[in-house]
């Protein structure tokens, strides 16, 4: 395997993994937390998903698969209220699946081409590497915000633990 062909794996399979962790924290609040903030200047997770679903076909479903693509950016931040969990992560989960698609079927010669998405001129890889990057750090949000509403470790990393210190897994959601 090459680094490109690598890259583009490793890349899906992120957003994968990072989709799976969204629907674990998402399972664990209520339809209330879901959309609750603590001040207008913050997001809720509602929001969060509306936004990563947004990004996730702007810049890899239009942006490098091609796909057409209308996107109300504002309207994902604007929104107090609406649909529920499992319609939100419905959502995204198709999206994100459709991205890492388009991301495993593209030919390595295609990384280094350019792409106009939003404002930005941007190499493919450039678009690929931004949705990772920018997924993952919208799931830390939704992780630490799942951690204040929950009171609870989410296990991701209890297996990093020494021996003594693990969580038991039926403390585990």
């Amino acid at each position: 395997m090459t680094v490109e062909q690598d890259f583009l794996q490793i890349s899906a399979d992120r957003l994968l993994q990072s989709m799976s962790r969204i629907e674990a924290c998402v399972g664990q609040l209520t339809p209330e937390q879901i959309w609750q903030r603590t001040s207008e200047n913050e997001n809720a997770v509602g929001n969060l998903l509306l936004h990563l679903r947004g990004n996730v076909r702007q810049w890899i479903l239009n942006g490098v698969g091609g796909a057409d693509h209308t996107r109300d950016r504002d309207a994902e931040f604007d929104a107090r209220t609406g649909t529920g969990a499992a319609q939100l992560l419905g959502d995204l989960r198709s999206t994100v699946e459709e991205a890492a698609v388009v991301i495993r079927g593209l030919p390595v010669e295609k990384l280094n081409q350019r792409t106009q998405v939003q404002v930005y001129e941007v190499t493919v890889l450039g678009a690929i590497y931004h949705v990772v990057e920018h997924f993952s750090g919208h799931l830390f949000q939704i992780i630490l915000l799942t951690k204040m509403f929950t009171q609870r470790d989410l296990g991701f990393y209890a297996h990093l633990r020494k021996p003594e210190e693990k969580i038991s897994p039926s403390a585990l959601p």
